[in-house]
């Protein structure tokens, strides 16, 4: 048995327009790729489209580039990740499924209030698949904690099982304030457990589970992303082997200087980096960081010295001086990270509400229904939010 698996390919991200169309080339790199190495099926666990309503340019491509599995007789199974699935319960998987382009193994009932999932079964191989969804802010733990899991574990044959979230025994040191569940929550018994939303390359055996494999985005999503993982990359497995591919449209050269002398100073030891670097059809990451001792950061010309490195041939500049500062201002210290990282380090503040928030931010976040009237919508979401905050009743 031979398949692809690959996670995060948030097809419509970046919003410079250079990176976003890096990020769409390294998508169709990875399906030419799988195109070349005779898969009998193709695994999609979570985030194919950077938002749950992605615009019609990233839906073009996934379309023309999931054709190409179609044409061939080489399905995809897949499941939605916290980008691509709507607090409303709406995907564009759903779509995808309905034409048959891809399946959403996301599949089941509800009984006696607890979630039953169905194997859906590959023809050509027998295998047996199933997945969970991947929801924002932790939200899909409460569909593991009432998860049926019997039949899952007790089902005979070869099963593979999807999900998109962190697991807290798998994740890395760096995003130890991720949320995160443990490896018990996914059912035993799986030959292969195809992960997503960890933008990390892993392969790990814990608790008894073999196979948990996380493949990396198919292009880095953010500066620090392409600094640390410098290419995307997605995995073939062949009979109990696990490889995970690189995927590298372009170079990625990072640039590190630690400012401590005057703005001019610093701008010569930027040039003098530069001058001895290939940026040939590169992406340049330029981070200076550090306290000016004279001058201020805007008197170095970082745009004309980004200039002058895609006039030698770089392929795009990106830079981060968010840690630059001068003795002639007061420091002010922004955090980096993602959206997602700063909501978690907010909620995470707050001790007393921890839980209650990321529920408030799911029913604020709800979109109106077709066919809704916004006067029923409004009061749909109020009386959600008063739910969650216990006013029901007092007024």
């Amino acid at each position: 048995m031979r398949f692809a698996h690959l996670a995060d390919c948030h097809l419509g991200g970046w919003r410079e327009p250079k990176l976003r169309d890096a990020n769409g080339r390294a998508f169709v790199m990875v399906v030419d790729m799988i195109l070349t190495s005779r898969v009998d099926f193709v695994l999609i666990a979570g985030d194919l489209f950077n938002t749950s309503m992605p615009s019609i340019d990233a839906l073009r491509l996934a379309v023309e580039q999931l054709k190409r599995f179609k044409d061939v007789g080489i399905p995809v199974y897949a499941i939605a990740g916290s980008h691509d699935f709507s607090p409303s319960g709406k995907t564009m998987l759903d779509v995808l499924d309905r034409a048959g382009l891809l399946v959403n193994v996301f599949k089941g009932a509800v009984v006696d209030g607890k979630l039953s999932l169905e194997f859906t079964i590959d023809e050509k191989t027998g295998v047996k698949l199933t997945g969970m969804i991947g929801k924002k802010g932790g939200l899909d733990k409460a569909l593991y904690d009432g998860l049926i899991r019997d039949h899952l574990e007790t089902e005979s044959g070869t099963k593979i099982f999807l999900f998109h979230c962190s697991l807290a025994e798998v994740k890395p040191k760096e995003l130890e304030d991720m949320d995160a569940m443990p490896v018990s929550y996914l059912p035993r018994g799986f030959i292969y457990y195809a992960g997503g939303h960890v933008h990390v390359r892993d392969n790990a055996s814990v608790g008894g589970l073999a196979n948990i494999v996380y493949p990396g985005p198919t292009y880095p999503n953010n500066l620090a992303e392409l600094e640390k993982l410098r290419h995307g990359s997605f995995v073939l497995y062949e009979d109990g082997k696990v490889t995970h591919v690189p995927i590298e449209p372009h170079r990625v050269v990072p640039v590190h200087l630690e400012a401590c002398r005057s703005a001019v100073e610093t701008e010569a030891a930027l040039a003098k980096i530069l001058a001895g670097v290939d940026v040939t059809d590169a992406i340049v990451t330029l981070r200076v960081r550090g306290t000016l001792s004279e001058g201020k950061p805007s008197d170095i010309p970082f745009e004309a010295i980004s200039q002058s490195l895609v006039e030698r041939g770089a392929f795009a500049v990106l830079r981060n001086t968010a840690h630059l500062s001068s003795k002639e201002f007061t420091e002010i210290k922004v955090k980096e990270g993602t959206v997602e990282d700063v909501e978690r380090e907010l909620i995470a503040s707050q001790k007393e509400r921890r839980d209650l928030i990321p529920q408030l931010m799911s029913a604020l976040a709800s979109q109106k229904d077709e066919g809704e009237k916004v006067v029923d919508f409004e009061r749909r979401v109020r009386s959600d939010v008063d739910a969650l905050l216990g006013w029901v009743g007092k007024f």
